[in-house]
């Protein structure tokens, strides 16, 4: 857990953002459109109301838990770097 925080914490707000969508809190999907990157995208290929919702509730955690776990490397190699002593 320790090692991989941004990835926790991104796919744990991606999971709220569908949760809160699929309870109908959201009104007129706006904040589901705002923060779901598969959301951006699927337009350009497919009408939006072809689409599965369960697919891009998927969609929409895997998309946030790969860029906090790109996150994470980022920071990971940042350290490494910098804790490695200079000869």
């Amino acid at each position: 857990m320790k090692r991989y925080p941004a990835t926790i914490i991104a796919a744990s707000f991606s999971f709220l953002l569908c949760l809160y969508n699929y309870t109908g809190s959201d009104p007129h999907n706006m904040f589901f459109f705002m923060l779901s990157i598969p959301a951006w995208f699927v337009e350009f290929f497919i009408d939006i109301h072809e689409v599965s919702v369960l697919l891009m509730y998927v969609l929409t955690i895997i998309s946030w838990a790969l860029l906090g776990f790109i996150t994470d490397r980022i920071v990971a190699k940042n350290r490494n770097k910098h804790s490695e002593p200079t000869t």
